[in-house]
């Protein structure tokens, strides 16, 4: 949404035309789907190329960090998916919290439609995989079809323009970060591996160390990032997925501002009246030791204006969109096709996938959601039609970074991930074009 609101800026400089596109391209909202897509398809060609085995071998170069006993010693295939996705599964929590408190699930009104659609489109998925896969080796993998990658739904929403309401894109959005929060319970309750006692109760008081600076009213985003890497650290030692360090430590992250709106506005008012009172008629570049102080009073006052949270999800938001998941998407989705697509395809695992995420995620979200409508549980938004609520059902069918990640965690490398992988993709890209015609149809 475009703000109202002017910024004066000076001439533009020379770098500014050299910069531009890239900024153009940043600011659209779509961008960050399409970069993941470039990234997914660069992996798939390079995998099956002349160059095949550079690409096996760049992502298995051991990496290692640390000091005497505080080694840690991986591939850089884990220190991805281990170590970026935390940023990732940070920013997710982040989000979530943000949601719970101040957004769409802060009551129960609000919350009630995308929270039954997100657990219609968690189970049938579910269901439908395991009624494919019980009894065989790709029974473990029933977790992986759930999930919804908001990035490319949002972008592929973002692609059909200004037409799709706004509350169309907030019942998305919620449903998406609903989704999110299943997949990490999911990942933590039946995706991890022998437990380490010692390495858990570490990070149970490291957790516990980081609420208490919470409690105290320490601010300082940088604390909590310094405390948050022992906090993985932990984890990624106690055979508890890793990555849910980074939700846990965005729960502990202040979310809280130091002053309210009105105290804002006021403060700002009055540092203003003081800049013109010492600004004179002067239009000098050089600012004299008031005007300084004016513009410093300044910083401080919005940096009071914005907690903690807000300002780590800002910082870090752009970099999980254009860098972590296309680096996550180009190590993960390098299906290599020894024989032919159609094999990989033919077989249990990857029509689960591929009908869980098709036809679970639209059966199951449009049901739940018209149930819950029905039995007076939610109530549809103003202007939203029913057909459109089944296109959102169609487009959340894009697994594709977070099924990725659970199908990493449910298969050891070989045949059985490779079909995963490939039921992944050709499920969301179904999705994704069976969701983006019904809505560009129905908006």
């Amino acid at each position: 949404m475009k703000s109202s609101f002017k910024i004066y800026t000076t001439s533009p400089l020379p770098v500014d035309a050299i910069l531009k596109p890239f900024q153009q391209f940043a600011s659209v909202q779509a961008s960050g789907g399409i970069l993941l897509l470039f990234s997914a398809l660069v992996a798939l060609i390079w995998a099956n190329s002349a160059f095949s085995e550079s690409y096996q071998l760049l992502f298995h170069i051991p990496v290692t960090i640390g000091f005497s006993e505080l080694i840690v010693s991986k591939p850089l295939f884990l220190w991805i998916n281990d170590g970026l996705m935390a940023v990732f599964f940070f920013v997710v929590g982040l989000e979530i919290k943000r949601e719970l408190l101040t957004g769409e699930l802060n009551s129960i009104k609000k919350a009630a439609l995308p929270v039954a659609a997100a657990l219609g489109g968690m189970i049938a998925p579910a269901l439908i995989y395991t009624s494919f896969n019980i009894g065989t080796p790709g029974t473990a993998g029933w977790g992986i079809p759930m999930a919804t990658d908001i990035a490319f739904a949002l972008g592929i929403l973002a692609m059909i323009g200004s037409r799709v309401p706004l509350q169309l894109k907030i019942f998305l959005t919620a449903l998406a970060i609903i989704d999110d929060l299943g997949a990490v319970l999911v990942i933590a309750l039946f995706y991890t591996s022998e437990i380490s006692l010692l390495s858990l109760s570490i990070g149970g008081g490291i957790l516990l160390l980081l609420f208490l600076l919470n409690r105290i009213g320490v601010r300082n985003p940088s604390i909590y990032l310094f405390f948050g890497f022992f906090l993985w650290l932990a984890f990624l030692k106690s055979g508890i997925h890793a990555t849910l360090a980074g939700v846990l430590l965005a729960i502990s992250i202040p979310s809280a501002t130091r002053i309210q709106p009105f105290e804002f506005e006021k403060s700002i008012e009055k540092i203003m009246s003081f800049f013109r009172q010492v600004s004179g008629k002067s239009d000098s570049e050089l600012k004299n030791e008031d005007q300084a102080s004016a513009i410093q009073s300044i910083k401080t006052v919005c940096e009071h204006a914005e907690s903690p949270a807000e300002h780590l999800e800002h910082k870090l938001h752009p970099w999980v969109i254009w860098f972590i998941m296309p680096v996550f998407a180009l190590a993960n989705a390098g299906i290599t096709l020894n024989g032919s697509l159609g094999s990989l395809l033919a077989n249990e695992i990857s029509y689960g996938v591929i009908v869980g995420l098709v036809i679970g995620k639209q059966a199951g979200i449009f049901t739940f959601s018209w149930l819950a409508v029905k039995l007076n549980f939610a109530t549809l938004p103003t202007g939203i039609s029913w057909i459109q609520i089944y296109g959102i059902s169609a487009l959340a069918g894009i697994g594709f970074t977070m099924s990725l990640f659970i199908a990493g965690l449910a298969f050891a490398e070989g045949d059985l991930l490779n079909s995963a992988k490939a039921g992944i993709i050709l499920g969301s890209v179904i999705s994704g074009i069976t969701g983006w015609l019904i809505l560009k149809k129905t908006t």
